[in-house]
């Protein structure tokens, strides 16, 4: 297999102490979700050189995710958990502020949540923003996560966020693509020293939430042939200003993921 390449880094600017992420992770949302697959993948992931995984309560993910660094561990993959960096999510039903502390402490260890989805009508409330950030800003000051961020914010609520935060968000993670490139969220997010991370950054095409619009895009694909690349290593080429989470099926990816690595390298600057 091949060996495994360092994966370059963006500084997060309201963690606490000097914390980086890597620019290209691997997500973990599958469709059909198969469990030990996600291990395997994760593993594969973790050898070839990714360092930054993205995982959330209704993924079912947490837990293969927990076992795979275990093993990596084990294996000498890695040589110490901090290695990595991984990101999870408050899911919709835990957005109270009394919740919050105990859903994080359930996604450290794994212990399986209530995630079901569509929410019954009964259960729907409005969000109270304050409540809940101060609660997310109370983990980080606990020392349960090192960093805390949003996703799907746009800039109204971004802002609305930002003028009760005290802690603000290192990171807003939003749905961006070739063809989906959220330009306005993108200036917004670099005016406040926000990272902005996409999520389905090549479409997620085959999965039920997916489209094939990017990966079926004719002016992708000619540039792609001309240059004897994947769709998938242009996509990469274009900058976004911000990191990728590769949140896409996991065959074939692992395989062309180690030469994005490869190409980051060359793009991106060691920090």
């Amino acid at each position: 297999m091949a060996q495994a390449l360092e994966m370059p880094k963006v500084s997060l600017t309201y963690s606490s102490g000097q914390r980086e992420m890597p620019v290209l992770g691997m997500g973990t949302a599958a469709d059909p979700f198969d469990e030990a697959a996600t291990k395997t993948a994760i593993l594969g992931a973790i050898n070839l050189g990714y360092r930054h995984f993205d995982t959330a309560l209704p993924y079912r993910s947490e837990k293969p995710l927990g076992e795979a660094i275990s093993e990596a561990l084990a294996r000498g993959l890695i040589g110490s958990r901090e290695e990595l960096f991984i990101t999870s999510k408050l899911w919709i039903a835990d957005n109270h502020g009394n919740l919050v502390i105990t859903a994080l402490k359930n996604s450290l260890s794994c212990k399986p949540g209530r995630s079901s989805f569509p929410i019954p009508k009964d259960e729907l409330l409005p969000m109270d923003f304050k409540s809940v950030w101060a609660a997310m800003e109370e983990c980080q000051r606990l020392g349960l996560t090192k960093t805390i961020g949003v996703c799907n914010f746009s800039c109204k609520k971004l802002n609305d966020l930002l003028a009760l935060a005290k802690i603000p968000p290192s990171v807003n993670q939003v749905e961006m693509s070739p063809v989906w490139q959220q330009k306005k969220l993108r200036e917004l997010c670099k005016a406040k020293g926000i990272v902005l991370t996409a999520y389905s950054p090549l479409g997620a095409k085959g999965t039920r939430w997916g489209t094939n619009a990017v990966m079926d895009n004719e002016v992708l694909n000619e540039i792609a042939k001309a240059h004897g690349k994947t769709v998938a290593q242009v996509k990469y080429l274009i900058p976004n200003q911000g990191t990728n989470i590769w949140n896409e099926k996991f065959t074939g990816n692992i395989d062309v993921g180690y030469a994005l690595i490869s190409i980051l390298r060359k793009l991106i600057p060691a920090s």
